[in-house]
């Protein structure tokens, strides 16, 4: 299993004022002992207005190549386009594709994607016809993305609508595209299927938490995000990204879990909107790496 971090660790958040750019991050990233990077393609990182080429992409290619690491995944940036509304299609089809080019420029096995829309956005009466239209774009998304050999994955969260356990499986169900998968943040995961955050309607969480959510998905999943949760929000939005050791989760029991997911190559790190995020790099690459060289045994 390789090992990598998301980029927006070192933009997001307590770093939006003062982001470190995309070259010092992977800089550091190589330094850390890490295998590779999860890009992010929100400004001021790799976002499609910065590099709007292939030739102006290669150069970020050859830097990471240069510095012995891989890409893991692209993170890209949908939110100026809500794909819950009505009238959205043919918009959010056209930036689906321009981010799947992206990502096929950098050498990314996977492209993130999101439902945009908050919790508590969508009136009662259109939540359902929301779910369906995602659903449809999802599965021309997938369909376009197996085509360029990049999976499609959409991180749940409770920040951004369905992300009630039975909504998240319900969505994957229809999409039925098999280049359509979900990807499992451990921290969106203890939030969503434990304590239930910024639900729609009736409260849906699972007695077992992470663990039974990662069984219930078993077959569904695409990549993985790792990081602790404390059970709480930042800024009452997203999961709070806790450093491991520092939240609630059991790392040693969900670890044999994950690897018995198929076809996952990377385990990327997640800390986002987390001060401090910088000089953890190198000790949350250990802890993972202890994980599993832990369960090698």
């Amino acid at each position: 299993m390789k090992i990598s971090l998301g980029s927006w660790a070192f933009s997001f958040g307590p770093y939006a004022a003062n982001p470190f750019s995309f070259e010092d991050s992977v800089r550091h990233l190589a330094s850390a002992g890490y295998d590779g990077v999860d890009i992010c393609g929100f400004p001021p990182h790799i976002s499609l207005e910065r590099y709007p080429t292939k030739e102006s992409r290669r150069e970020i290619v050859s830097l990471i190549e240069d510095l012995g690491l891989g890409v893991s995944g692209y993170s890209a940036d949908f939110s100026d386009v809500n794909p819950t509304a009505a009238d959205n299609e043919e918009f959010y089809g056209d930036l689906l594709k321009r981010n799947l080019d992206m990502a096929v420029d950098l050498g990314s096995p996977t492209l993130r994607v999101d439902t945009v829309a908050a919790p508590g956005s969508i009136p009662d009466d259109e939540y359902e016809e929301a779910f369906h239209r995602v659903a449809k774009l999802w599965g021309d998304g997938a369909e376009l993305a197996a085509a360029a050999g990049v999976r499609l994955v959409w991180e749940f969260e409770p920040g951004f609508a369905f992300n009630k356990p039975g909504e998240i499986i319900r969505m994957h169900q229809e999409v039925r595209h098999p280049n359509f998968s979900i990807l499992f943040d451990t921290s969106h995961a203890y939030m969503c299927s434990v304590v239930g955050a910024r639900q729609h309607g009736e409260r849906d969480v699972l007695v077992g938490g992470v663990a039974e959510f990662l069984e219930k998905l078993h077959g569904r999943i695409g990549a993985f995000h790792l990081i602790d949760s404390d059970g709480t929000l930042h800024c009452d939005e997203t999961s709070t990204h806790r450093p491991f050791g520092e939240g609630l989760i059991d790392f040693e029991r969900l670890t044999p879990l994950m690897l018995a997911v198929p076809q996952i190559e990377w385990w990327t790190i997640d800390h986002g909107f987390w001060a401090g995020s910088w000089e953890l790099a190198e000790s949350s690459r250990k802890f993972v790496r202890r994980l599993l060289d832990k369960s090698a045994q």
